[in-house]
């Protein structure tokens, strides 16, 4: 986390996501527009496809990431029912920009609408925390083995368990996807433990070590060593003695946050 309370790397991830969707969006555009040439397939060729399950791979593992953050930092239910009101709203307005364009083929659960309904979700499965890998890999087999046609209509293909992919311009539902954003959340709550183990460390340092008044910063062994080495070379008659010293006096680059766990002295 930097000094501004952001997190660089999700933030980073969280970006990528967005500039490759909106560059994936562009060329759909312009292939919507038959500016592209020669015109391209986004329904079938594995060019767009694959690209298509690798960026909405990412929103959502970066989604679970974020739930972990927000868990680790005490995020309440009402601050998370506002941020999660917004994607819904969203969600709402992309059917309806959807359904003036595309009436066939309007997304009815496309990638917000899925976000939304599978944050809650994980927000519930939190406290399994180790126990959300092998949920979140049964939850991205699952769709390979069961479906069914009760799945196949507007009202219940959001589950995913869908027999032919529905006719829409966006689609993902929470099945794998919730898998892929249990993942995340794992990840997140794995990382968040590391930095949790960390700072316990420095702490117990700090305490058994850099506040002990006693501690000295070379030992008496060494001081012991040291002085009797003076007094050797002053009997010799050695005019110049020599000392260098460990100490960094001087600006440093050190890791971020390393402020927070260490005194700067």
């Amino acid at each position: 986390m930097s000094d501004s309370g952001r997190f660089d790397r999700l933030d980073a991830l969280r970006g990528a996501a967005i500039v490759w969707m909106a560059v994936f969006h562009f060329c759909f555009d312009l292939n919507h527009f038959r500016l592209l040439s020669p015109v391209q397939d986004f329904y079938r060729d594995p060019f767009w496809t694959v690209q298509r399950a690798m960026i909405v791979t990412l929103f959502v593992f970066v989604a679970g990431l974020s739930q972990a953050a927000a868990l680790e930092a005490g995020q309440a239910w009402p601050r998370f029912w506002r941020r999660w009101a917004q994607i819904a709203g969203c969600a709402v307005m992309v059917s309806a920009g959807s359904a003036l364009m595309f009436p066939r083929s309007w997304i009815s659960f496309g990638i917000l609408h899925g976000i939304a309904a599978m944050l809650i979700a994980v927000r519930l499965l939190a406290p399994l925390r180790i126990g959300l890998w092998p949920l979140g890999l049964a939850l991205i087999l699952l769709p390979q083995f069961v479906q069914h046609p009760f799945f196949d209509t507007r009202l219940t293909n959001w589950v995913g368990l869908v027999t032919r992919k529905p006719v829409t311009e966006d689609y993902a539902p929470l099945l794998p996807w919730l898998g892929v954003m249990c993942f995340g959340l794992a990840a997140g709550q794995l990382h968040a433990q590391g930095g949790a183990d960390a700072t316990a460390l420095a702490a117990e340092f700090r305490r058994t070590i850099l506040d002990n008044p006693n501690r000295t910063m070379m030992g008496s062994t060494q001081e012991q060593w040291f002085a009797s080495t003076l007094a050797e070379s002053k009997q010799r008659g050695q005019v110049w003695q020599i000392i260098t010293q460990q100490v960094v006096m001087a600006d440093q680059i050190a890791p971020q946050g390393m402020t927070r766990l260490l005194p700067p002295d």
